[in-house]
């Protein structure tokens, strides 16, 4: 690797040390398309950059470094890329976002009028008198995906159509307006109560979008009917442990379109459910970026604050009924793949802690259709998708709608169980509660004894400046071995760039695994191995490693 150290002078003129072909790279750079090459071809990693007042300056604090001996850059490449790694462990999350990833794996609940006409997205105009869920039951939602192994549930209390399943003060257009239990029904109350009952979570979808409200579209009038919508659910359902946004935004009644107060909502959320988090459209969780559970090679918390612009959130969104599932289908494209590498952030001035969300759903709709009763995801799908989003650094959203009598379909009911036992059979016995672990390096009172058992309080770490560190894990017997999970402590910030996972066999080792990032939980799949002996090397990190926990199952 060929360093290059950049000197700039305020009237934006660029010198650069270390490397030949100066004026290529200063017209590169000029330029804003940066500079790959050197005329010998070797690659530029550009370091630092250093602005002067004046050219005569940033010349002379060229030519200084130009004639450096070799230790001497050497040293300070060493401060520099240290000085950038202190940078971004700075960032790290809050409170709320670090009990979020502990929930790892939660329901996406799509229910409303729209499930009687067939469609995804309704249009408002919507009779409440076809909303007959006869036999509903919440408590039957609830058993099923904790028999799946999640952890919560958010409801779409509202979804575009402006149908609301709880009785609101401030529409007509909701269950209150039903045949269902004679007007008198709260679905809302009813998820709720069960939620709490079975000690799972409960959260709220409310789509800012509202086709029937006659408000739509008229400014602060309307951003008031939808704060007092949020505020009753916000204090009449007990604690709320997420507000689900997403980007849609159309015609209204009128004709026009609302331009969303988002700080506004945030406030409201802030003050009444403050351990809540908000996803999406909000500052707290990020999403994935598509709905078909497609997930990144190296997924980074510490991205920059540009990603939490609504705006471009928004315009990523879904806009239109997908009837041909097309959105649903979209995966990451190459230019979204990297967002949060050192290489990626250097240039970013402001950064945040903006974890990830994966979000699907368990058949091709969001909402319930009869006649995809046989399309339902296969249990190798959805250990997949879990595998790369929990295990990826990230959360799982899986959705599962209700069907017309109010009840989880018997095909999806038979999935989420199966899914349960494959991960509960597949992570019920850590091999490293009774394995021997040793480790070249580490700091004194962190040492590698402390990630035998999952938390925060006690953890692994090698002293500040050491990047890289080898963790040895050996077994009484040989044994087989199927996945190894990696959690690094980010309270500590994200900090691990790459390692790999070695075993020996007739006295060599071999690689059997190689990853990127590591953050709140990697999986590493090993496919059976069988072996006594496991071997992880930490080959970067920024500024030292941390390892919260250590599995292998």
């Amino acid at each position: 690797m060929n360093y290059t150290y950049m000197v700039r002078c305020k009237d934006g003129t660029l010198y650069t040390g270390w490397t030949n072909n100066i004026e290529r790279r200063m017209e590169a750079h000029n330029s804003g398309t940066g500079a790959k090459y050197t005329k010998s071809r070797r690659p530029v990693k550009l370091v630092y950059c250093e602005e002067f007042p004046t050219k005569e300056e940033a010349m002379k604090r060229e030519y200084a470094i130009k004639h450096m001996k070799k230790k001497e850059k050497e040293k300070m490449v060493f401060e520099m890329e240290r000085r950038e790694d202190e940078r971004l462990i700075r960032v790290r999350p809050d409170k709320r976002q670090v009990e979020f990833q502990k929930v790892e794996f939660y329901a996406f609940i799509h229910f409303t009028i729209n499930t009687y006409t067939g469609k995804e997205w309704g249009d408002g105009t919507e009779s409440p008198e076809i909303f007959t869920p006869d036999h509903l039951d919440a408590a039957q939602w609830v058993t099923a995906i904790k028999d799946a192994g999640m952890r919560g549930l958010i409801l779409t209390c509202k979804h575009h159509d402006g149908f609301c399943l709880w009785p609101s003060r401030y529409t007509r257009h909701s269950v209150a307006a039903s045949p269902y239990k004679g007007g008198k029904g709260d679905i809302v109350r009813e998820v709720a109560d069960a939620c709490q009952a079975a000690g799972i979570k409960f959260g709220v979808y409310l789509s800012p979008w509202d086709r029937n409200s006659e408000l739509y579209g008229r400014g602060e009038e309307y951003d008031d009917y939808f704060v007092n919508q949020l505020t009753e659910l916000l204090t009449n359902y007990g604690p709320v442990f997420d507000v689900w946004f997403d980007g849609a935004c159309g015609e209204g009644a009128g004709g026009m379109r609302q331009c969303y107060n988002w700080e506004r909502y945030y406030e409201v959320i802030r003050k009444l459910q403050p351990d809540a988090c908000i996803n999406v459209c909000g500052p707290d969780i990020r999403w994935c970026g598509n709905e078909a559970g497609d997930t990144r090679d190296a997924e980074w918390s510490v991205v920059p604050a540009r990603l939490r612009d609504t705006e471009m959130i928004a315009d990523k969104s879904q806009q239109t009924d997908d009837t041909d599932f097309s959105f649903r289908r979209r995966t990451i494209s190459s230019s979204d793949a990297d967002l949060g590498s050192r290489e990626f952030l250097k240039d970013e001035p402001d950064l945040i802690w903006y974890p990830v969300e994966v979000n699907t759903s368990i058949r091709p709709g969001w909402f319930y259709h009869q006649e995809e009763d046989d399309k339902v995801r296969s249990l190798e799908e959805l250990s997949q998708i879990y595998f790369h989003s929990v295990g990826g650094n990230g959360t799982f959203l899986l959705n599962i709608p209700p069907n017309k009598e109010g009840l989880l379909a018997k095909e999806d009911v038979e999935r989420l169980k199966e899914l349960g036992e494959f991960l509960r059979k597949a992570f019920k016995r850590n091999l490293v509660e009774e394995a021997v672990l040793a480790v070249d390096s580490y700091k004194e009172g962190f040492e590698i004894e402390n990630v035998r058992e999952p938390g925060y309080g006690k953890y692994f770490s090698t002293r500040e400046g050491i990047t890289s560190c080898t963790i040895d894990i050996e077994f009484e017997e040989e044994t087989v071995i199927h996945y190894l999970i990696l959690q690094e402590n980010i309270e500590m910030s994200q900090r691990i760039e790459g390692f790999s996972v070695w075993t020996e066999t007739d006295g060599n080792l071999r690689e059997v695994y190689r990853g990127k990032v590591v953050g709140y939980k990697h999986i590493a799949q090993l496919k059976g191995i069988r072996t006594k002996f496991l071997q992880i090397k930490i080959h970067d990190a920024r500024v030292c490693p941390t390892v919260a926990f250590l599995g292998v199952f």
